[in-house]
């Protein structure tokens, strides 16, 4: 599945906007060759835990072609992960930086970086079913983790067109640091995301943010 989505031209507002940042980069990035195609899912293959985010940055994933990698979210996520025991390291550079994940899968809504990090509900709806095959394939996972209110709502999508269902509330609303039950014994987490938007004006601290993977890492012992 992970060549399909490279691969991936569905849409030719964001296969536009991606390569066009490919070629025309930023200053500080002249020198890097970037990745500009769709970026699949970064971890292991038999996660218990998955973290869905919102979308590859420009400069970020879009560059580097990992999820959550060369952006100042990534640095708030590795480095929760590697404090909680999920990941070796807490920097994410590049592909070949030798990090690797220990029971955790990153994947996001949407595949590719979309133009003022603002992705059109029918593009959301295109990559989709991205996600419902990964959800299908990862039968040991146990914990999802959703950053931000488009991935909690993709998510959502996602989970009941497989065919699963919510325990309980029906009407989840998304909230940070919400936890609710689903079927399969898979319990969600929500956060905010660690967009800079958030984290520089303090809607998202450290503590916040950690406190998620700590609740995480307590229905995961290791």
């Amino acid at each position: 599945m992970q060549d399909s989505i490279i691969g991936c031209r569905k849409c030719p507002r964001l296969v536009a906007w991606r390569e066009r940042v490919a070629a025309e980069k930023v200053r500080r990035f002249q020198s890097h060759e970037y990745w500009g195609r769709p970026i699949p899912a970064f971890g292991d293959p038999g996660a218990r835990l998955l973290i869905i985010g919102l979308a590859p940055a420009a400069h970020g994933a879009n560059r580097t072609g990992r999820m959550f990698t060369g952006d100042r979210s990534g640095e708030w996520l590795y480095e929760a992960l590697q404090r909680f025991g999920f990941a070796s390291q807490a920097e994410s550079t590049n592909r070949e930086d030798g990090l690797h994940l220990k029971g955790c899968l990153i994947t996001a809504a949407l595949r590719c970086a979309p133009p003022a990090n603002k992705p059109l509900p029918e593009e959301l709806d295109t990559c989709r079913p991205y996600l419902r095959r990964e959800l299908q394939l990862l039968e040991r996972m146990r914990v999802i983790v959703v950053l931000g209110q488009i991935a909690f709502r993709g998510f959502l999508k996602a989970w009941t067109e497989n065919g699963n269902r919510v325990s309980g509330d029906r009407a989840l609303k998304f909230r940070h640091a919400g936890e609710w039950q689903l079927s399969g014994e898979v319990t969600l987490l929500s956060s905010y995301h660690p967009s800079q938007q958030n984290t520089q004006t303090g809607r998202l601290t450290r503590s916040m943010f950690h406190s998620v993977f700590r609740r995480a890492r307590g229905l995961l012992p290791e």
